[in-house]
């Protein structure tokens, strides 16, 4: 599975760790996720990750 970054702040969506606090498991694929997720860092939407 492939890393994402937010082209807003920088962060790094890595589907092995997931992002428990917004509700996605560990081991969660980018493409997955819900279309409504958001950035835990800015709150920028998930159109505005692109691939690492």
């Amino acid at each position: 599975m492939e890393n994402y970054v937010c082209s807003v702040c920088n962060y790094v969506y890595d589907p092995e760790k997931g992002d428990p606090d917004g509700g996605i498991e560990p081991g969660t694929a980018f493409e997955d996720i819900p279309d409504d997720w958001v950035c835990p860092v800015c709150g920028a939407g998930k159109d505005s990750f692109a691939p690492k």
